[in-house]
Parts: C-alpha cells; sequence; structure tokens
C-alpha cells in the first residue's frame, strides 16, 4: 500500500465532504468550497469522520493515483479550514508592487510596468515599508492555484545569483555566485 494513499482524511468540524457523479469530491468548509475530480479507478469512502480513498490493484498507476489523491484531498481539507498564503519579496533598486484589488502593478525594472491579473478566487495584498523589500501578499483555499500564481511571479523577474536581484518568495535561500573579482 501506499504510504500516504492508506492514510484516513480527517474532517474536522464544520467540513463536508461529498462524492457525486462521475467521482467529483466536492470540500465546503467555512472558508470556501473546492471540487476535484478523482480517477474512476480510485474509490472514496466518507465514513464519520475521515475519508478513505482505495485502490483496486497494485499497479504503478494506480499506487500514483492512490497518493496523489489522497495528497490532493489533504490540501483542500486545510485550505477550505485553514487556507494557504505565499509571501513573496521584490529585491532590487526601484522595484515596486502596488494592488487595486486583484490587479497588480509591478515595477520591475523593465521599461514598462508589468500589469498582472491575480485569479478572483486568491486574495492578493502589498506592503513596502521603509528600509524593506516590497512584499507581494496571496491568500486562498486553493493550493495549486496559489502555487501556480507564485510561480508566474517569480517567472516574470527570476532572481539572480550575482546579486539575487528578482522576485523571490519570503524566506527562498538563493544560490548566490562570486562575480568576476573572485577569478583573480
Amino acid at each position: 500500500m501506499s504510504r500516504i494513499g492508506k492514510q484516513p482524511v480527517a474532517i474536522p468540524k464544520g467540513v463536508t465532504i461529498t462524492v457525486g457523479a462521475d467521482n467529483i469530491v466536492t470540500v465546503k468548509g467555512p472558508k470556501g468550497e473546492l471540487k476535484q475530480a478523482i480517477d474512476r479507478d480510485i474509490t472514496v469512502e466518507v465514513k464519520e469522520a475521515e475519508v478513505v480513498l482505495g485502490r483496486p490493484t497494485d499497479q504503478i498507476r494506480h499506487r500514483a493515483m492512490h497518493g496523489l489523491y489522497r495528497a490532493l484531498l489533504g490540501n483542500m481539507v486545510k485550505g477550505v479550514t485553514d487556507g494557504y498564503k505565499k509571501e513573496m519579496e521584490l529585491v532590487g533598486v526601484g522595484y515596486k508592487a502596488a494592488n487595486q484589488g486583484n490587479v497588480l502593478d509591478l515595477a520591475l525594472g523593465y521599461s514598462h510596468n508589468i500589469i498582472f491579473e491575480v485569479p478572483k478566487e486568491l486574495k492578493v495584498a502589498t506592503a513596502t515599508e521603509k528600509g524593506q523589500n516590497p512584499k507581494i501578499m496571496l491568500e486562498g483555499t486553493d493550493k495549486q492555484l496559489l502555487g501556480q500564481v507564485a510561480a508566474k511571479l517569480r517567472g516574470l523577474r527570476k532572481p539572480e545569483p550575482y546579486k539575487g536581484k528578482g522576485v523571490k518568495y519570503a524566506g527562498e535561500v538563493l544560490r548566490r555566485k562570486a562575480g568576476k573579482a573572485a577569478g583573480k
């Protein structure tokens, strides 16, 4: 058995999980509602306070799907109860971030500002404090969507290895290189 797949997903108070037609699992909680289509080979059983996933055989594909969908359901339950947050930093002279609703206005050293529209499922906030790098805070219930948006933001100006300028995750440790002075 898959180590992750065989673990049941605990259902906290205030969360309801229903399995609909075509194996679509709906998770409702205090922070919202998420849906996920599950492969038809994987069985989903909702018991009193937990969800158990099963698989028909020990084929590699079934084992992989077993663990995958267990992890996705666990992330959905955590998302509708606590939610997910990601914080990003803009490192560089003149780099700025501002938002109006879910529209980010980023100055990242290009000849123009970048207008980035964040999906409505996520909340975005920006902060600029004197003496510190500008920050972008993303918040939402869907872990996959949050990670995808954060990766797209980082891809607009990836951190470079010499000075570390660019958009990076808060707390991310960058591999730094010595400059050309190190060659002598």
